[in-house]
């Protein structure tokens, strides 16, 4: 049975999100593909979602990144700018 940790941080200029979990992690082959899109290592899917998403924090002058370990699993952060309520 796997994890999933999410926390959210609010900073004085951005929010950051954390997703966390203990799979299978990314090989660093496949480092420079995750975020292409129709890119999957499964059999099922259509490899879009993290495309998606960076696509999304981008648009939002924002940014995704993670770090992995195989066997150990892998820890997205996506840092979105705090929009100013006046």
């Amino acid at each position: 049975q796997g994890t999933l940790e999410i926390h959210l941080v609010g900073l004085k200029k951005s929010v950051k999100i954390t997703i966390k979990d203990n799979g299978s992690g990314i090989s660093e082959s496949h480092y420079s593909k995750v975020f292409v899109p129709n890119f999957s290592t499964k059999n099922s899917g259509m490899g879009l979602g993290l495309a998606i998403c960076k696509k999304i924090a981008e648009s939002a002058n924002g940014t995704i990144s993670f770090i992995s370990e195989v066997n150990k699993g892998t820890t997205f952060t996506v840092t979105l700018p705090r929009i100013e309520n006046n």
